[in-house]
């Protein structure tokens, strides 16, 4: 964990923001401008990437990858920026379980693989290029988006030891903890052999 350098109320304040930010449903807001239905009648319900995908569209995927990440990087950086390496750390915790648990959606929100990959990219940039490439990789050997997302996770703790960064262990492992958890239906679909792959309509 970082040094805590700020009071109680100003760490709460940065983690009702990252919420905020990442609570931005994204995937659901681009599908509707864009034409394509309501992406909870679509696919596996989902509001990511994966899902937006099912619709063809591979233009709305690609930006809903791109905002879901950037929500994630951003509420780092600002949070960095105006405050220090512990509100962006809060700050980033909280803006993965905004994307997961959203208000807005009754709490029911995406498993947050483009959010956690944009807050690992805004917390060491070295950890979060090794672990989209670890997604990469899983995704391409495995033809099944989620075993990326498992790769990925599983690849950014020993990232964070190699890399040098102590003081981010603590997020990395919490936020690889809700990958693994918001994932457990997809992993017993993977052990059962029925997990779709990508761009396949479910």
């Amino acid at each position: 964990m970082p040094i805590i350098e700020h009071s109680a109320p100003i760490l709460l304040l940065w983690a009702m923001i990252g919420y905020l930010m990442g609570s931005i449903p994204f995937g659901m807001v681009l599908t509707r401008l864009m034409g394509l239905g309501n992406l909870r009648n679509i696919g596996s319900g989902n509001i990511g990437a994966t899902n937006v995908l099912r619709t063809g569209n591979k233009t709305a995927a690609a930006l809903t990858v791109l905002l879901d990440g950037g929500k994630g990087l951003a509420a780092v950086l600002l949070a960095r920026a105006f405050g220090g390496e512990d509100t962006a750390q809060v700050a980033g915790l909280m803006a993965m379980i905004g994307h997961c648990y959203p208000v807005w959606l009754r709490f029911a929100g995406g498993k947050g693989v483009a959010t956690f990959l944009g807050i690992l990219l805004a917390l060491s940039w070295p950890v979060g290029v090794g672990c989209c490439l670890a997604w990469l990789a899983g995704a391409l050997l495995s033809r099944i988006s989620s075993m990326g997302a498992l790769f990925a996770a599983a690849a950014s703790t020993p990232l964070m030891i190699f890399t040098g960064l102590p003081g981010g262990l603590f997020l990395g492992i919490a936020l690889t903890l809700v990958i693994f958890w918001r994932h457990r239906a997809n992993i017993s679909r993977i052990r059962a052999g029925t997990e779709p792959t990508i761009g396949q309509k479910t």
